[in-house]
């Protein structure tokens, strides 16, 4: 796609149902600038998970950001009730 305009048609005139959605996988994006660093002390086991899914296609960093992020939201959720 080398335009919005194209994007736009392809969404608009594009039959949709050759395509098989059933193993899409969601994309995150990250808009937000990170300016705060932090640094961790793991133990060798969690250190070794950490690069078995960075091994799995997920950069470790991605994959602790996530891992926080899924953490505060459900911490978050649990300071409305």
């Amino acid at each position: 796609m080398r335009s919005d305009e194209g994007a736009e048609r392809l969404v608009a005139e594009a039959d949709l149902t050759d395509y098989d959605f059933a193993r899409m996988v969601p994309m995150r994006f990250a808009f937000k600038r990170k300016d705060r660093t932090v640094s961790l002390c793991l133990s060798e086991e969690l250190s070794i998970a950490t690069k078995a899914a960075a091994r799995a296609g997920v950069p470790y960093q991605r994959f602790m950001h996530h891992a926080i992020e899924q953490a505060a939201m459900v911490g978050k959720a649990g300071l409305k009730g």
